[in-house]
């Protein structure tokens, strides 16, 4: 049975620091024995402005994030997804917030640019967000094949539309990565309910890392990384700071949960078997 673990991380403005941060917990990861690990959403770096965020962004496939994620995927033989970076677009306002998913060999073998941007008002706090100023958003619905089952991708703010799950459970998801950076207001209000629902109407492992403390930008993110089992238990929960969460994919346990509480079959909205 192998283990899947997620960092929680207080990335700052300074990437360096921030890979260094990363380097050590997926350290600990690996010692504690997870095969596949996923950063937090702007694990390389979390700007004092979004606009900062231009100023770093790379070329897809070349540059020193790029680079750190294959060499941490080959020299501790792991499947690692790292989300999410900034990559360039043809409009140099504008970058993908990509997540890059690397195999043990530490090659490239999936992207995902994240789709639903966040563009929204917190009057509790007077905190404003608008990634569509900053971002350009993804298109396309990625599952990758992984030694550990079908791997399904997003990113923070996708997790509010449940369309997109369908779509990747059609594809065979069996694990949700969940790389995030999820404000505290609304962490506190809606990020357990979001992805425990996730992975019951998905029948599948959900795995979310978040950031999870006060940041250089005054923010603060909510912590509450965690992994949660297809009948919806969570296994492993970290409420703030930088550490990891780690727990068993223990695919009998989806298997069954799939065959005796058939759900997925029942559907008939949306799938295969849907009414025309």
């Amino acid at each position: 049975m192998d283990k899947i673990a997620c960092l929680q991380m207080v990335s700052g403005p300074d990437v360096q620091a921030n890979l260094q941060q990363a380097e050590s917990l997926i350290e600990d990861a690996v010692a504690a024995g997870a095969k596949l690990i996923i950063l937090p959403e702007n694990f390389a770096c979390m700007s004092i402005k979004d606009a900062d965020k231009l100023k770093i962004m790379e070329a897809p496939g070349d540059g020193p994030i790029q680079a750190f994620l294959a060499k941490m995927a080959n020299e501790h033989g792991i499947w690692l997804v790292g989300g999410s970076i900034s990559l360039r677009t043809e409009n140099p306002q504008r970058s993908r917030a990509a997540v890059l998913v690397f195999n043990s060999q530490g090659d490239l073998v999936a992207r995902y640019d994240k789709m639903h941007l966040f563009d929204v008002n917190l009057p509790e706090s007077d905190e404003s967000y608008h990634e569509s100023s900053t971002i350009e958003p993804g298109d396309e619905v990625v599952v990758v094949d992984t030694p550990f089952g079908r791997l399904g991708l997003c990113v923070c703010y996708d997790i509010r539309f449940p369309e997109l799950f369908r779509l990747q459970l059609d594809k065979g998801m069996e694990i949700l990565a969940v790389p995030s950076a999820f404000t505290a207001i609304t962490g506190k209000a809606h990020w357990e309910a979001l992805l425990t629902a996730r992975a019951i109407e998905n029948q599948c492992f959900v795995a979310a890392a978040n950031q999870g403390g006060t940041h250089a930008n005054g923010r603060s993110t909510y912590g509450h990384s965690m992994i949660i089992d297809p009948w919806g238990v969570i296994l492993d929960r970290l409420p703030s700071a930088s550490g990891i969460v780690i727990a068993d994919i223990d695919r009998a346990r989806l298997e069954s949960t799939r065959k005796h509480f058939p759900a997925i079959k029942h559907r008939r909205l949306g799938g295969a078997d849907a009414p025309r």
